[in-house]
């Protein structure tokens, strides 16, 4: 194990050299995912410093998601996570993924044109039964269904939809070459649901393992709302971290949308590990 003692001359508290010492083992693949680190005892002998040194170095780290213990058995590097941003920037989960390294497969169920229910036509501001395109995919991040999501667009803006391939591309990238218009902000409501027989089957997961529930209205530059979607996290891969800011007022944008808070708290999703 290509580990040194800690620099005794460094401001740097000694957990923060080895948790970072060993970060960088993880990042060099030494220790892949779902590996074992070497026991407390070993890293006490290989860092020469004290338990108490690796024990909050190893808290830390299991704090941050980049491994995960089991008791009496020891400490283990838990899947890479992946960070989906929701508030301060609404980028989608497909940029999310790609531009942290994962590779996304949208697996398309269904493109097609239906009529609005009464709760898709009030969030989309179009006529109850009026023309909508639906989008289902099955998303894959590195070949595992992390997510199911349901898009509803209007048909009239978003004709061109029915004819693009969305298996490796972002549906608001779509979005915004067909209107011409940049999609600049959002509502969610996140809750927590058990899957029906059909979501447990196409997310790989028993019907007692809950969802995250997402349920999110997108609006373009000039306030028009384009998107209606509902998407299904798996419980067991996901943990959503929430930064609380207090704010007296919305924001601007917020208010031109019809939106309260609209930057004031930014949600990240992150993929757990197994």
């Amino acid at each position: 194990m290509p580990l040194t003692n800690v620099d005794r001359t460094s401001s740097a508290p000694y957990y923060i050299q080895v948790k970072q010492a060993l970060m960088e083992q993880i990042n060099a693949h030494v220790w892949t995912p779902g590996a074992m680190l070497p026991s407390e005892a070993e890293l006490c002998a290989a860092f020469d410093v004290s338990r108490t040194v690796i024990r909050q170095a190893l808290q830390e780290m299991e704090q941050s998601g980049i491994i995960y213990r089991r008791q009496g058995k020891g400490s283990f590097v838990a899947e890479r996570k992946v960070y989906e941003t929701f508030a301060q920037q609404l980028t989608g989960f497909y940029h999310d993924m790609i531009n942290q390294g994962h590779r996304v497969v949208n697996q398309v169920l269904k493109q097609d044109v239906v009529s609005a229910d009464n709760q898709i036509a009030a969030a989309l501001d179009i006529a109850p039964d009026a023309a909508a395109i639906i989008c289902t995919r099955l998303r894959y991040v590195d070949d595992v269904p992390v997510n199911l999501s349901i898009s509803h667009v209007p048909f009239d803006a978003c004709q061109p939809l029915l004819q693009s391939d969305l298996t490796e591309r972002s549906l608001y990238d779509l979005i915004e070459s067909i209107t011409g218009k940049r999609i600049m902000g959002g509502k969610r409501i996140i809750e927590a649901v058990l899957p029906s027989a059909e979501l447990a089957e196409l997310l790989d997961v028993t019907g007692e393992m809950p969802l995250f529930k997402l349920t999110t209205v997108c609006y373009l530059e000039d306030g028009t709302p384009i998107e209606h979607a509902v998407g299904y996290h798996r419980g067991d891969r996901s943990r959503f971290d929430v930064e609380l800011i207090r704010a007296s007022m919305p924001s601007p944008q917020a208010a031109n949308l019809g939106i309260k808070q609209l930057s004031s708290l930014p949600h990240s999703f992150t993929l757990l590990q197994p």
